[in-house]
């Protein structure tokens, strides 16, 4: 059986990954036998947290000799790239490399991106599931975490991403610091499950390697994973539900920002026609205009009980207007004010060369303000005074500039275009 015929027969080649301590403890807690046919793997700093039967590989230079990075993101970046090999080796022969990591630290934030980078030199499609640190846990770790997210999405062909901050909304104030850590690591574990099952298991209608991977590589990293569960009759309108509150979906806002969706259904024999037609009809209102996928599998140990993988390839941020940006469009009032306050009467073209002022001497300067003046360039004489001579005054230039060959500006039999004092025989001193 070559490559391709493996592939569509649902055999992808999957390496699982868990980078530092919350990467590792996301890796162990996948449920077996389910990712028995995937490799795992384990990369971290810190040598007193226990790799299991997974192979770990443990990232340390003297100092720190085995003790983590201290929080210190730059560390981690340091010992993955003298260890890049290292970390290409563990790629090898994985078509599909899952990245497991919590950001915000030194392990999972400075060594993800490097691993992804390897990953990606070895052929493998990379998907990063991450999260994203409590707001109490200080603004250091949270800029720390926001930095490595974007080196991921540049990196990675796709990154789900739990802000930990969502999960607080999911369970009551007395819930203990554990369980909001665990619901957490579920929801993240839940959406690797999706992600496994939609490349790995056989379906009636098929969603293939390839359109996994087309979807993934427009998606520019902008991506994001959920599976939803639900049993009982009406497990198509909890199922609907469940995927318009989920945290891992913006409570069902990322449609909105969609270019392509794909959709995995999981059921057993007893799975209806009319439910499949429900819960795409539904998500279909909510996608206009986006290229949407389904992918049906029928499995008996799924008997009165439907999974859904929903994922979302949203467009890059180059394509969307950020979120209060003002846009061109200008509502009524102020595009009339715009109209009022443009200049319509003058009709001359603008010069867009300014020509350089003549050299003028004082009789060509007499001349000119004789010949535009004319009587009115008297010099008044004050009531109670003797009267005053007019004086030369030392200007460099007597003329209208780039409009100096255009037709004058004539109001009221006035030359605009002229200096006050000259048209009105002002005497300056």
């Amino acid at each position: 059986m070559d490559a391709q015929t493996e592939r569509d027969a649902g055999q992808v080649r999957v390496t699982i990954i868990g980078v530092g301590t919350a990467g590792a403890t996301l890796a162990k807690a996948l449920p077996q036998p389910e990712f028995a046919p995937a490799r795992l793997a384990l990369v971290n700093t810190d040598a007193s947290v226990p790799g299991g039967p997974q192979p770990q590989l443990l990232l340390q230079t003297p100092p720190p000799h085995g003790l983590g990075t201290g929080g210190d993101p730059e560390l981690g970046n340091q010992l993955a790239e003298e260890r890049y090999d290292d970390l290409k080796a563990i790629c090898a022969n994985a078509e599909v490399v899952f990245l497991l990591a919590g950001l915000g630290g030194g392990a999972g934030s400075g060594i993800t991106p490097v691993l992804a980078r390897a990953a990606k030199a070895s052929g493998a499609l990379v998907l990063a599931f991450v999260t994203l640190p409590f707001v109490c846990e200080g603004n250091r770790r949270q800029v720390q975490a926001q930095q490595a997210l974007a080196d991921l999405n540049r990196e990675c062909d796709a990154v789900v991403c739990l802000a930990n901050q969502r999960v607080l909304p999911l369970l009551d104030e007395r819930a203990t610091v554990l369980e909001i850590f665990q619901t957490g690591g579920r929801l993240l574990i839940e959406a690797v499950q999706g992600a496994w099952r939609l490349l790995q298991r056989p379906g009636l209608v098929r969603l293939h390697f390839r359109d996994l991977r087309a979807v993934l590589r427009e998606s520019h990293g902008e991506s994001c994973f959920a599976t939803v569960e639900a049993s009982g009759p009406e497990r198509a309108q909890q199922i609907i539900a469940k995927i318009l509150t989920h945290p891992l979906l913006a409570e069902g806002q990322v449609f909105a920002e969609a270019g392509s969706v794909l959709v995995s259904m999981l059921g057993g024999p007893d799975l209806t026609m009319r439910e499949v037609d429900e819960l795409m009809r539904q998500l279909s209102e909510r996608c206009v205009g986006v290229r949407l996928l389904m992918g049906a599998a029928i499995d008996a140990a799924w008997q009165d009980r439907l999974s859904v993988t929903v994922f979302v390839a949203r467009t890059a941020k180059t394509d969307r207007q950020p979120a209060g940006t003002p846009g061109k469009v200008l509502d009524a009032p102020t595009q009339l004010t715009a109209e009022l306050l443009q200049d319509t009467t003058n009709s001359r073209p603008e010069s867009r060369l300014v020509p350089p002022p003549p050299v003028l001497t004082p009789e060509q300067r007499s001349a000119i303000i004789t010949r535009h003046v004319g009587k009115s360039a008297r010099v008044r004489r004050r009531a109670d005074g003797p009267r005053m001579r007019q004086t030369t005054l030392p200007l460099d230039i007597v003329n209208k500039g780039r409009f100096d060959k255009s037709e004058p500006t004539i109001h009221k039999g006035e030359d605009l275009d002229l200096p006050t004092y000259v048209r009105r025989g002002i005497a300056l001193n």
